[in-house]
């Protein structure tokens, strides 16, 4: 039996732990927060809830193989699942309006033809075919094995581009995508909503990024009532059913090196841990950047997703009047300038004037305090890094120019929630500083995609430093719920398993 020392309760964190004293280790997580979760809070005011964080779950099957592996409950006995459907709606520049289902391939095409007509429905379907390609070259390598040492042939994109033009030359972005296969702007529009959704500029996306509408539209979306934040509370639990222990209020200041491997942590007290394995769940960049882990060059730090240089802004509106029948849970409201937009992403030092928004609208009596009111999230993808530091834009709260962004966040929301200002009681603002707050970056890391020249591959799971590993969003398979719990179980076979692990199955 192995001490196993965990930094951080993040998603993959617990994953890792839960699994690791499954097979008999002896597990502490530390974390220097009062609570779990990572990226996954809720906010609670006045009666009303909001999460924070992932407001709808994909690929459920990795939790549900984690409650497997890790008790006789699965994961249906602690949450309760429900698919969204549909699955989300898109409202477009020029008034059109359509409702994909969830899971149906063919009723998205039947959508589509309805609301855009001219083919648009079989035109989506032809890139789905290619981005079903692109998944199934890259979903086994960059999901469910471990990184290999040499990565050169996750730089090459999987996606089989269309070669247009005179001279045959294939996409080198999803943005090319939209523009040259689609041959509708709300389609092309429609492509780019899902880059930006996972916190990815679709001018410098490759185009394996068709990989995420593909997910989504194939295995469905998902909510858990009460918000994401009780799944994070029943892999805590299931964590301490497994005997985890945690230790709250605990920062970790550096990992202990004894004979060339990791040997411990020190915690910010002064205390210094012994353990045969350390797992760090926070985020790699901020484990490099606050020498937790040490480094002394350039080209000892891991990967973890160079190319990744967004974060959120969230508005929590408190609204009066009950959810009209038949409301869509998750609405995509899509940037009337999609080039300003873009241009705003791409050079990080301004927000733009009318941003792409994601309203989410459960229908969830857990999260309002009766019939007669509603929660309703408005999310928009920002540039968190370069010239938009804590002094410049974000401050110790939301300044006037983030204050002014919501407004227009909150304008574009009303094409989803009729009567929007009316109803409005109360808001609450939460910028990329909060997600610092939370989790040591300003960032939000996507899942990993081949291609790019490798910049969006994260962290590999062992570190540089033998018996140190990393789990989370930051690294490998990547950022989201299910790749941050498929990061967990790949961290666990690493250590139970050792060199000769081969992934999942």
């Amino acid at each position: 039996m192995a001490r196993i020392a965990v930094i951080g309760a993040g998603m993959g964190a617990m994953a890792a732990a839960a699994r690791l004293a499954v097979a008999g280790h002896r597990l502490t997580v530390y974390e220097r927060a009062e609570t779990y979760g990572g990226a996954v809070r809720r906010f609670e005011h006045q009666g009303f809830g909001f999460d924070t964080g992932p407001g709808l779950l994909h690929l459920p099957a990795v939790y549900r193989d984690l409650f497997v592996k890790t008790g006789k409950e699965p994961l249906e006995r602690c949450v309760e699942l429900t698919q969204v459907d549909p699955a989300s709606r898109h409202v477009f520049p020029d008034g059109t309006a359509v409702a994909l289902p969830n899971a149906s391939r063919a009723g998205v095409v039947s959508a589509l033809d309805d609301a855009l007509g001219g083919g648009a429905g079989e035109r989506w379907a032809a890139f789905l075919n290619r981005a079903r390609d692109a998944w199934d070259r890259s979903r086994r390598p960059l999901l469910e094995e471990p990184l290999p040492a040499d990565v050169s042939p996750f730089t090459r994109d999987p996606y089989p581009a269309l070669r247009t033009g005179l001279l045959r030359r294939t996409a080198t972005t999803l943005a090319d995508v939209g523009r040259r296969e689609l041959g509708d702007g709300r389609l092309a529009a429609l492509l780019e909503g899902y880059a930006l959704a996972y916190g990815f500029d679709p001018a410098t996306a490759p185009p394996s990024a068709a990989v995420l509408p593909y997910m989504e539209q194939t295995f469905g979306t998902w909510y858990v009532r009460g918000g994401l934040r009780a799944l994070a509370d029943a892999v805590y639990e299931r964590c301490l059913a497994r005997g985890v222990d945690f230790v709250f209020g605990a920062g970790v200041t550096g990992v202990v090196e004894k004979d060339g491997r990791a040997a411990g942590i020190a915690l910010a007290d002064g205390q210094v841990v012994e353990a045969d394995h350390v797992v760090a769940g926070a985020p790699v960049p901020a484990l490099y950047r606050d020498q937790v882990v040490a480094w002394e060059r350039q080209d000892e730090w891991p990967r973890f997703q160079a190319g990744v240089r967004t974060g959120r802004v969230t508005v929590c509106l408190a609204l009066r009047g009950a959810r009209e029948a038949g409301a869509a849970h998750r609405t995509v409201v899509h940037s009337a300038d999609r080039a300003d937009e873009l241009a705003a992403l791409a050079h990080g030092g301004r927000l733009c004037a009318r941003p792409t928004v994601v309203v989410l609208r459960p229908d969830d009596e857990l999260l309002r305090p009766d019939g007669d009111h509603e929660a309703v999230t408005v999310t928009a993808t920002v540039p968190a890094g370069g010239p938009l530091s804590s002094e410049d834009l974000w401050g110790d709260g939301p300044g006037q120019p983030v204050v002014e962004f919501a407004d227009r966040m909150v304008e574009a929301a009303e094409a989803a929630v009729p009567g929007l200002r009316e109803r409005l009681l109360w808001r609450g603002i939460r910028t990329p500083a909060d997600t610092d707050g939370e989790t040591g970056t300003w960032c939000v890391p996507g899942p990993a995609l081949a291609g790019a020249g490798g910049t969006l591959l994260p962290a590999a799971n062992p570190a540089p430093l033998p018996g140190l590993f990393f789990a989370g969003g930051w690294s490998h398979p990547g950022g989201g719920l299910a790749h941050a719990g498929m990061s967990g179980a790949l961290v666990a076979g690493l250590i139970v398993e050792g060199a000769d692990f081969r992934g999942s199955r």
